[in-house]
């Protein structure tokens, strides 16, 4: 006996799918990898999922059709494919976070932290739902910023998953490496380690519906910040700056990371820090101590925003020190004025989202 190809495939067009009165040879059913050696057939069905309800029937069907038609000799061997179904779109990692800021300097020492905390205050005292996550996982701030030094977050059980409840103070939901490590002792591990407890802190967390979940990054450009835009689609990013040109030359670097068109996170704006002296005694003085309108020139310069001009006030470093923000107390002149750097940051991130497309996740490369 001599096979063929359409041998074959006549013997399978009399098999019908059940139910449409067609054959599986005009249904596309048979893949063309139909294969003959001596009496040996070997040949693939195309099912439409893993659990069609007539995958084992119709395999026997062709078996039984090819030992009836060609002849009973002849040994078969059927293999079952399935459709490529389309892939439905990875979930958002925090799917009830309306927008990610994140707050980043391009060097230490300029009161990154201060500006990020009290931001996320002053967004809370407005009545938003906010977050802050402590991104900076060698040298942690937020707990001692809120007095919450002591706090140890535990997990609950979420949809089947146990994930790590926020420390709350103030309106604000907050995360840190320092709930979890002594404060007296340095934090010694390496990049990848560093980033893993980071990515715990965020998928791994019952973060809840957020209008802005505010980052506090490390200062400079780092593994952790490459981690943040490959694990979060990051709305816009504030850039805080000194007026110093140390400082300047810095945050450039910090812009150019966030606007490299690999990362493409959109600048909402700067923030200029400890802009003038302002003596307690005296509140109407101002002293440049580190220059004047360096960040304004800055902003013009790279066309982008100027959201606030915040003084070197005694009350903002104490207030940090002993645990309660400023922008918690509006009525003071500190308090004014970063209850004006909230509004300037919802406005451009209202701005930014009605006008460009969603921020995406960095791609990881190998």
């Amino acid at each position: 006996m001599t096979l063929y190809p359409q041998l074959i495939m006549d013997a399978l067009a009399t098999v019908r799918y059940p139910g449409t009165g067609k054959n599986i040879v005009e249904m596309g059913m048979v893949e063309d990898d139909l294969r003959i050696a001596g009496l040996s057939v070997s040949f693939s069905l195309v099912f439409d999922k893993p659990t069609n309800p007539f995958l084992r029937s119709l395999v026997k069907a062709a078996e039984a059709a090819i030992h009836a038609y060609v002849g009973k000799e002849v040994e078969v061997t059927v293999k079952t494919k399935t459709l490529q179904q389309p892939q439905d779109k990875e979930a958002p990692l925090l799917p009830g976070v309306k927008n990610i800021i994140a707050v980043s300097s391009g060097k230490g020492g300029v009161g990154k932290s201060t500006v990020a905390a009290n931001l996320a205050v002053a967004l809370a005292v407005k009545g938003f739902r906010v977050g802050l996550l402590d991104c900076d996982i060698f040298g942690p701030s937020v707990p001692k910023m809120f007095h919450t030094e002591d706090a140890r977050p535990w997990s609950e059980p979420v949809n089947g998953r146990d994930l790590i409840v926020p420390v709350e103070q103030y309106g604000v939901k907050m995360l840190s490496i320092g709930y979890f490590v002594s404060p007296e002792q340095a934090t010694l591990w390496r990049g990848a380690m560093a980033c893993n407890a980071l990515k715990q802190l965020i998928g791994e967390a019952d973060w809840g519906e957020l209008d802005y979940l505010v980052l506090d990054t490390p200062p400079g450009t780092s593994d952790i910040h490459l981690t943040l835009v490959q694990t979060l689609p990051v709305t816009g990013a504030v850039i805080v700056s000194t007026p110093q040109q140390v400082a300047l030359a810095d945050a450039r670097k910090g812009i150019n990371m966030y606007q490299n068109d690999k990362v493409n996170v959109p600048i909402l704006g700067l923030v200029e820090n400890m802009a003038w002296f302002t003596p307690a005694a005296h509140p109407d003085e101002r002293y440049f101590l580190f220059g004047q309108g360096g960040v304004e020139r800055l902003a013009r310069e790279m066309n982008v925003e100027l959201l606030a001009q915040i003084p070197l006030v005694q009350d903002i470093c104490e207030s940090g020190d002993s645990g309660r923000p400023a922008a918690l107390d509006p009525a003071t002149p500190e308090g004014q004025a970063f209850a004006r750097f909230a509004d300037n940051v919802v406005a451009a991130t209202e701005r930014r989202n009605a006008t460009q497309a969603a921020t995406r996740v960095v791609e990881t490369k190998h």
